[in-house]
This record gives structure tokens, sequence and C-alpha cells, in this order.
């Protein structure tokens, strides 16, 4: 890379984390009048505001905090085509300002929604899968986070069988890898609870 292209490199992954900042979860439902931090889990996330504001404000915030990695990576591969690592460093940006937000104390949600906006610009079709395997797991147990699990392993597999396969570079593989089993750290608590048989479960879709 040349020195403007590592310069912008670095800005590209400022602008990323920032971008992954903005807590539109909890923006979402503070509109409703929701404090995200005291009710349901209170983690700041699209679940929680299912749980707390309804299944139409969800979509709103599971859209929006997908386009945060969507738009860097995307700007990344635009203006820096070929550079895999950049690209891949912008997008884990977003995902960390998601989860570690500068505007809630380093607080945020649990990457799911923000790592789909990053593989789909680098690996579509891996969104596919994850998305089939999240609906599939989440109506057989109507628990989001038996749903994210189920996708993060299904992704992780299917991203290295693209690997193995030819049709996804290696850097883009360990993104995938790394995307994967961050979404499984980040639901540590989920599982705690799913063994102890606590956790929350939807019991209807609204």
């Amino acid at each position: 890379m040349s020195t403007s292209q590592i310069v912008l490199a670095a800005g590209l992954i400022v602008a990323a984390y920032l971008a992954g900042s903005v807590p539109f979860s909890f923006l979402v439902a503070r509109a409703r009048g929701i404090d995200l931090r005291t009710v349901g889990s209170g983690n700041i996330g699209g679940a929680n505001v299912w749980r707390s504001a309804g299944f139409g404000p969800f979509l709103v915030a599971a859209a929006l905090d997908m386009l945060k990695g969507l738009l860097p990576t995307l700007a990344a591969v635009r203006l820096l085509p070929g550079h895999y690592i950049a690209i891949v460093l912008v997008g884990i940006a977003a995902i960390l300002g998601h989860t570690f937000s500068l505007f809630l104390n380093f607080k945020g949600g649990k990457a799911v929604a923000t790592s789909g906006g990053v593989l789909l610009v680098i690996a579509p079709l891996l969104v596919l899968v994850g998305l089939i395997a999240w609906v599939s797991a989440f109506l057989i147990s109507r628990i989001s986070s038996v749903g994210s699990l189920t996708a993060a392993a299904t992704t992780l597999l299917a991203g290295t069988f693209f690997y193995f396969s030819g049709w996804l570079p290696l850097t883009y593989a360990v993104f995938v890898w790394f995307s994967a089993l961050f979404v499984v750290y980040l639901h540590r608590e989920n599982i705690q609870r799913l063994r102890a048989g606590t956790e929350n479960r939807f019991k209807r879709l609204n």
C-alpha cells in the first residue's frame, strides 16, 4: 500500500468505529420512551428492542445496525480495492464500535446485525446461510440467543467450507472465523442462562 492508501485506510477504520458506535437500537427504543439499559435483558441490542418495543422498531434497529457494518466496509471495498486486510480491519472497527460504543461508556450490543452488514459486502451468500439458520433456530426455540448462536456456528462452518473450496480469500475467511467466535463470546452470559434454563423466551411474535 502507498502512504496515501495507508492514511485512507486509517481514516476509514476510525470512521467505521465512530459509525459503529452510533447506538441505533438504543435510540430507536428511546424514541418510544424506553431505556434499553433498564428493561428486559438490559442489552443494547435488537432482541431487547423487539422484546421491549415491538417487532416494527426491532426491524428498524436491526436494519440500521446492519448498515453500520455495510456502509464502511463497502466504502473500503470501493476506495481500497484488493486490499483485503484493510477492508477487513474496517469491518472489524465497525463491529467493535457497535460492541464498545463510544457514546454508551464502551458498552453496546452483541454484533450480530453489524457483522451481518460486513458479510453482506464481502461474502453475501454467508448472510443468507446465517439468516436461514437464525430464523430456523428461533422459530423452533423462540429464543433469540439460540438463533444468534446457531447462525454464528453455521456461518463459521459455511465460511470454512467456502475457504477450502476456493470461494473465499483467506483474509475474508479469517474475518468470518473472528466474527463468528466473537458473537459466541459476546453471548457467554446467554449460554450460561441457556444451560440453567433461565434464558428469555419470546412467547409470541408481536
